[in-house]
């Protein structure tokens, strides 16, 4: 949520923002209605005021003058009756407009209708060459019998998956690598150095987050719309996450944090749920596209002067992990029209898929400012005693299907095998991955 003061002195960049991200919201009406509720609340507070002054004199009055004041504080509390009723609708209605309106775009954010128009910042890695015709992992997965959509099928329904064998055992050795970079304070500080950055190293706290949420909190972290793409429980008010930064944005709701304990940053693995309502027909083989999947997400807690350097740490950290499984990938700047209403400054990374000979989206990154942590009244204290509102990133460290479907096609054998990446040998044990008897 941008904050209303913002809005009413730069309405121009809100309403350029908003049409940049394809977003109608009437920010005129919500001016208005900012107005009208002071000027209510100014008139509600006279007639406090006066009903106090009038309690005092009634107090005091005797007979027949105590019945006249009794009868005019009748019509006092009456006329406060309907203020504090038309000031609690108009409020609704502010509420609703506020919660509506998107967070601007970054000043280095391409402008752009569609993800067709999403700008390639670098790209990284030599795509593999094959003495053959590269499969898609579907059928490299079937072939060794470590992926069972259909089974899978049968008893849960479409885009359910078994995994099976050495690709469960290949998961976690990614786990594993994941958590030993993040919670090493002379890894990031490698990283920071690498990419010329002036921030702190602090390691990130591994959290295993819970995978179901109150409505009303995912909607102060403005995820929770659109609703036909959540698992929703009407019955108990709960949600599926659809990533555990759904679940770790909140931590700190309506909390005051002391600024020395900034940067907060948590890693949290999670499985994660998305009905999959508008993708009918798209990517109905393999594991890309689950209604349930296995994710490990990035999340972070910083001042706002810190925000921009926070986003190019993680950023920075996707393209290491990449990096060290030698995976060739792009990053993407995402333009005004591709990017989430929370989202400040959004970059993607797209990662080959020979088996598909095209590059399919692996990781975000995104970084909201104030935006989310206004919704969840997550401030901190500075050390002149001052509160301000939190700046919030977060970003996916590895999804686990997708970045599973990029090693099964990038590192595929001519013989139907999949060879072990270098860095995940020791935590698989194998070079080779093979076929689950």
């Amino acid at each position: 949520m941008l904050d209303i003061h913002f809005i009413r002195e730069n309405a121009d960049v809100v309403k350029a923002g908003a049409a940049k991200k394809n977003i109608e919201i009437d920010i005129d009406r919500l001016l208005a209605l900012d107005d009208e509720r002071k000027s209510l609340r100014q008139q509600m507070d006279a007639r406090k005021a006066e009903q106090n002054r009038m309690s005092d004199s009634i107090r005091l009055a005797k007979d027949e003058e105590r019945e006249k004041l009794i009868e005019s504080m009748r019509h006092v509390k009456e006329g406060f009756a309907e203020l504090e009723a038309t000031f609690n609708e108009r409020t609704e209605e502010w509420t609703k407009l506020m919660l509506a309106v998107p967070n601007i775009p970054s000043p280095d954010t391409p402008v752009g209708a569609d993800e067709s128009e999403n700008v390639v910042a670098r790209e990284w890695g030599e795509k593999p060459k094959f003495t053959f015709t590269p499969k898609p992992h579907w059928e490299i997965g079937e072939a060794l019998g470590i992926i069972d959509t259909q089974k899978a099928g049968e008893i849960s329904g479409a885009r359910f998956s078994y995994l099976m064998g050495d690709l469960v055992l290949l998961q976690f050795a990614i786990v594993d690598l994941v958590m030993k970079t993040l919670t090493s304070r002379a890894t990031l500080q490698a990283i920071i150095e690498k990419k010329g950055l002036d921030i702190d190293p602090k390691p990130f706290i591994p959290v295993l987050p819970p995978v179901m949420m109150r409505s009303n909190v995912m909607g102060r972290m403005a995820r929770l719309h659109p609703i036909d793409d959540r698992y929703y429980f009407e019955k108990d008010d709960l949600v599926f996450i659809g990533s555990a930064e759904h679940t770790l944005g909140p931590l700190h709701m309506d909390e005051i944090i002391d600024e020395s304990k900034l940067p907060i940053r948590y890693v949290g693995y999670s499985t994660s749920f998305r009905r999959e309502a508008g993708a009918a027909g798209k990517d109905t083989r393999g594991i890309l596209r689950q209604h349930q999947f296995d994710k490990m997400e990035m999340e972070s807690f910083v001042r706002p002067e810190d925000g921009y350097r926070e986003q190019d740490l993680f950023v920075a950290i996707q393209e290491h992990l990449m990096q060290t499984l030698n995976l060739p990938y792009r990053v993407m700047s995402i333009c005004t029209g591709d990017m989430g209403t929370p989202d400040h400054r959004q970059f993607d990374i797209d990662t080959w898929m020979p088996g598909q000979d095209t590059y399919r989206e692996t990781h975000t990154s995104d970084y909201m400012g104030g935006y989310q942590s206004r919704r969840l009244n997550t401030r901190y204290r500075t050390e002149a005693g001052e509160l301000t509102h939190v700046h919030m990133n977060d970003a996916t460290a590895f999804a686990m299907g997708r970045i599973l479907i990029a090693i099964l096609e990038n590192y595929q054998l001519e013989d139907g095998t999949v060879r072990t990446p270098e860095a995940l040998v020791p935590y698989v044990g194998k070079e080779i991955l093979g076929r689950t008897a």
